[in-house]
């Protein structure tokens, strides 16, 4: 599996139209399956189901407000954080009927990631946290109390693309962005239930919990680093608008 480690600070819109590149590659056989593990940028990524609610320009102007930037995200579900001490990942692959292995695409991420967690010395078990933000059967907790990472799936015809991200440190930050923009949303949560890799073993750089990630998934397969084909970086940039919020800062070109 190829592993590509390269995100786009100050393109929201753009870095998920990667991701959606490298979904319509694999789907064409023209990518094969691939790893995207990047520290993002500082984002709310919005659900289409999102987009339908009345109080969705309040909720990209509060995001604005507390300095995230705004994109529509591959997946549903509900508004989810990105931020500098986090990591995302999003996981491209072929699969001739995406629809029959949906369940275990996804009990696979989270077994990584809790294996990953685990030889860190987090109590991390799979499984929705009661009141968690954009809740998921597939989310990954500590000791049953506070998420830690969310994962979502867009599958098309022949390909099918994991994609989600983990908070490493500063879970304030994202209590910080979500409790405007889900209040705009009329969308009901705990934000006590949000936590961090560093809020239960202490300090812990992304290093760290990069390495344990990329060990974890090398148990099963292998991990060949690569660089993103410009051929997918070309369409990516063709198919960005679709993902803008507004004057998001990709959209203007900052």
């Amino acid at each position: 599996m190829q592993l590509y480690e390269r995100g786009f600070p100050g393109e929201a819109a753009y870095d998920v139209a990667v991701s959606r590149a490298l979904l319509l590659a694999a789907a064409e056989g023209a990518q094969p399956e691939c790893l995207r593990l990047y520290r993002p940028d500082e984002v709310v990524a919005f659900s289409g189901s999102d987009a339908t609610r009345p109080g969705f320009a309040k909720a990209v102007a509060a995001a604005r407000e507390a300095g995230f930037d705004a994109a529509l995200r591959l997946a549903g579900g509900a508004a989810a954080v990105f931020h500098r001490d986090a990591l995302a990942f999003a996981w491209c692959l072929p699969a001739a009927d995406a629809r029959r292995g949906i369940r275990a695409r996804f009990e696979g991420v989270a077994r990584v990631v809790v294996g990953a967690l685990r030889a860190l010395g987090v109590d991390a078990r799979v499984g929705e946290v009661e009141g968690e933000y954009c809740p998921g059967a597939f989310s990954v907790n500590a000791r049953g109390r506070r998420k830690l990472m969310g994962v979502g799936q867009r599958i098309v015809r022949g390909a099918a693309h994991v994609g989600g991200v983990l908070v490493v440190d500063r879970s304030a930050r994202v209590v910080e962005a979500l409790v405007p923009v889900y209040a705009a949303l009329g969308l009901a949560w705990r934000p006590e239930t949000t936590g961090s890799v560093a809020d239960e073993i202490g300090a812990v750089s992304l290093e760290a919990v990069r390495d344990a990630l990329v060990a974890e998934i090398r148990r099963e397969r292998s991990l060949e680093p690569a660089c993103l084909d410009p051929g997918v970086l070309a369409r990516a940039r063709q198919l960005e608008p679709r993902f803008c919020v507004g004057d998001s800062r990709s959209a203007r070109g900052a």
